[in-house]
């Protein structure tokens, strides 16, 4: 009896590790796949910048085309609307990495904000991609991704790829659907405004489940994906970027401005403003201390703080201020 308690216990807990916890394919119930042509993208990615990955991260001496890097399409392929096919995109390689500016920016809205687009043969024939964002092209913020694809046994790089067990992760969906992104699913960070994403950046994930090559989820699993792909189109394809919630621009917005002294400063933090903003300071590791909310002149008391350096993060209307100040003691 207790063997087969045992047996019981270890066969529910496998099915726990992985079950399949995130939207299926597109065209089914519950996907959240977005098809190209959907009425819900305002914009699209105008500018690119590409920096290519080896066609085989685990033996960086493999060459296809004469170069051990991918290089099959060019960085432009990537813009504008996307294409939903199989040979207008640019692939990354393994590791590579594409930084994709908007000439407006995106903004953290209702439901999803963006959606990427690779170039999937089918629902199954996946390869995936990381996604971080950035309000000034310098400091990225990742997503939080999730695989719950197993990691016993190598998926080949002519595998598949259940979609159910991936999250947050471009690449989901097969070609002319993208996966989307909501910026709500960010963690908090005072040096990203979410009101104000200017870059996206999308990173290919090296499918082995070799730790000495593969990459890992936000949870430190191995994500199993399409692996080796050693040719001059391997890695993440990227088709395009579309743009669902878009930063509108008013013509006559005033620029936020904020005074803020003595810096560094022994007790008390002048801040100053020229419109009613909300003003917190954070540690360097994103911890909240201080917090002030519709305010336009206001005396912050940092005596209670540690000495070194602190962040005063102004934010109005859409608008960001994020300035650098040292606490003394």
């Amino acid at each position: 009896m207790i063997k087969k308690i045992l047996l019981v216990s270890v066969v529910f807990a496998a099915t726990l590790a992985f079950s399949q916890s995130y939207a299926p394919p597109a065209g089914q119930t519950g996907t959240t796949a977005i098809h190209k042509d959907s009425s819900v993208f305002v914009a699209w990615a105008t500018g690119i910048v590409v920096e290519r990955g080896y066609v085989d991260a685990g033996d960086t001496t493999v060459m296809y085309d004469n170069t051990n890097r991918a290089s099959f399409g060019v960085p432009e392929n990537a813009l504008n609307m996307a294409e939903g096919t199989s040979g207008n995109v640019v692939s990354l390689g393994d590791g590579g990495k594409a930084t994709l500016t908007f000439d407006q920016a995106i903004i953290n809205g209702s439901g999803a904000d963006f959606a990427i687009f690779e170039n999937g043969l089918s629902d199954t024939f996946l390869e995936l991609a990381f996604v971080e964002v950035s309000s000034d092209g310098n400091h990225f913020v990742r997503f939080p991704a999730h695989s719950e694809t197993q990691t016993t046994t190598q998926i080949d790089g002519f595998g598949n790829v259940d979609c159910r067990y991936i999250n947050n992760l471009a690449g989901k969906y097969k070609a002319a659907f993208g996966t989307p992104f909501d910026l709500s699913d960010l963690p908090i960070d005072p040096l990203l405004n979410l009101q104000n994403i200017t870059h996206v950046r999308i990173i290919d994930v090296v499918g082995s489940i070799d730790p000495l090559v593969g990459s890992k989820d936000s949870q430190g699993n191995m994500i199993n994906d399409l692996y080796p792909t050693p040719f001059h189109s391997g890695g993440f394809d990227l088709d395009a970027v579309g743009v669902i919630n878009q930063q509108v621009l008013s013509v006559d917005k005033m620029e936020l401005t904020a005074r803020i002294y003595p810096n560094p400063t022994k007790q008390l933090l002048n801040v100053e403003l020229n419109e009613v903003s909300e003003v917190r300071i954070f540690d360097l590791t994103g911890k909240l201390w201080i917090e002030e909310i519709g305010v336009l002149k206001v005396m912050l008391d940092m005596s209670s703080l540690n000495g070194g350096f602190y962040l005063v993060k102004v934010e109005s209307d859409n608008q960001i201020l994020v300035r650098k100040v040292l606490v003394e003691k």
